[in-house]
């Protein structure tokens, strides 16, 4: 059976130009209960991936191709991968401070997994919450991150995941409320970051991951 296929956001020209890896891949899955509990199966995998993470691999973690080109991309757009880490990172942090990778529900499971396994990071939205497809653009003058009256102001020129309505997301940040996936929520819309010395395969693969996981 082949994979599902991916489908590309658009990217801003300015961001386009000064970026020119820069990508955003989506692709569409399905979930009857995405906030669950995790099954079994997937609850071992976690497991076993948190495993692999002992103190040295996490130590080493940020000097591997793929994260490594993640916190270049980090310094390049004004955040300090040592303050803010990357996701990869941050769970193996994690692993590191808990002794483990407890389980948070098969969405976040299904996202955790499919960085770990890749070292790409994975974000899901509410389906039905997005207005045609999303890219990635710098925020303009008094936008929010959100619709409703505690919709964090934006500050301008961060780049950020929009679609028709506005702002989705700050890049490798918060959602808008709105968005995020919910109880009620049945379709997810997946989106992945690729950087310069990040492979598409490779973000089709994280995506496929958080998929086939979410499927379980």
């Amino acid at each position: 059976m082949s994979e599902p296929a991916t489908r590309r956001g658009w990217i801003a020209e300015r961001l386009a130009q000064e970026f020119p890896q820069l990508s955003l891949t989506l692709l569409d899955a399905d979930a009857e209960r995405p906030l669950q509990r995790s099954p079994k199966g997937v609850r071992e995998r976690l497991a076993l991936l948190a495993d692999r993470f002992r103190g040295a691999d996490a130590v080493m973690l940020r000097q591997w191709p793929i994260p490594h080109a993640y916190r270049v991309f980090y310094r390049h757009i004004g955040l300090d991968p040592d303050v803010t880490r990357t996701p990869v990172e941050a769970a193996a942090v994690e692993r590191l401070l808990r002794g483990g990778l407890p389980s948070r529900g098969l969405l976040e499971d299904a996202l955790t997994i499919a960085v770990l396994e890749t070292g790409v990071p994975v974000w899901a939205l509410d389906a039905d919450a997005v207005a045609g497809t999303p890219g990635l653009r710098l925020s303009g003058a008094a936008e929010r991150l959100g619709e409703d009256g505690r919709a964090v102001p934006l500050p301008p020129g961060r780049i950020v995941v929009g679609d028709e309505r506005g702002p989705i997301g700050l890049l490798f940040g918060e959602l808008a409320r709105e968005r995020a996936v919910r109880r009620g929520t049945r379709r997810l819309l997946l989106f992945a970051v690729a950087v310069d010395g990040v492979a598409s395969m490779h973000v089709d693969e994280a995506l496929w991951i958080c998929r086939e996981t979410l499927a379980s």
